[in-house]
C-alpha cells in the first residue's frame, strides 16, 4: 500500500494491469482530508480498475462468442462484477463454457482467475 501511494505520488497516477490511469492530482495536497483520500484512491484503482477492464474484455469476448455461435443466448446485464445472461434452456451447458472461458482468459495473469457460475430462472434465484 505504501509502494501504491509513493508510486502515485511521484508519477501524479494510479494505474491498472493494463495502464488505464487514474489522475491524482491531490496526491500531493497540504490540505490532509484532500491527500487521504488520493491515497486511498491511489491504493484502490490499480485492483478495482484493473478488475473493471478484466470485465469489460470479458463482456466483449463473450458477447462475439455468443453472436458468433448464432445462439439466442444474450448478455443482458453487468452487476459490479457479474453478468447476467439470458439463456435458452437447450443452450446452458455451452453458454456456461463460454462464459467461463470468456471470463477466465478476459486478461493473462500471473495466477489463474477463477470464475463461479450460478444458474436458476431469475437473478434472485441464482444467487
Amino acid at each position: 500500500m505504501d509502494n501504491a501511494i509513493e508510486k502515485a505520488r511521484e508519477l501524479g497516477y494510479a494505474e491498472t494491469i493494463l495502464g488505464r490511469r487514474r489522475y491524482l492530482p491531490d496526491i500531493t495536497s497540504v490540505n490532509n482530508t484532500v491527500k487521504s483520500a488520493a491515497e486511498r484512491n491511489a491504493i484502490n484503482a490499480p485492483i478495482q480498475g484493473s478488475s473493471a477492464d478484466m470485465i469489460k474484455i470479458a463482456m466483449v469476448k463473450l458477447n462475439e462468442k455468443l453472436h458468433q455461435s448464432g445462439m439466442k443466448s444474450r448478455m443482458i446485464m453487468q452487476v459490479h462484477d457479474e453478468l447476467v445472461i439470458d439463456t435458452h434452456i437447450e443452450e446452458v451447458e455451452k453458454v456456461i463454457e463460454i462464459i467461463r472461458e470468456s471470463m477466465e482468459n478476459a486478461i493473462q495473469l500471473k495466477v489463474k482467475a477463477k470464475v463461479d457460475i450460478n444458474k436458476g430462472n431469475n437473478w434472485l434465484e441464482a444467487h
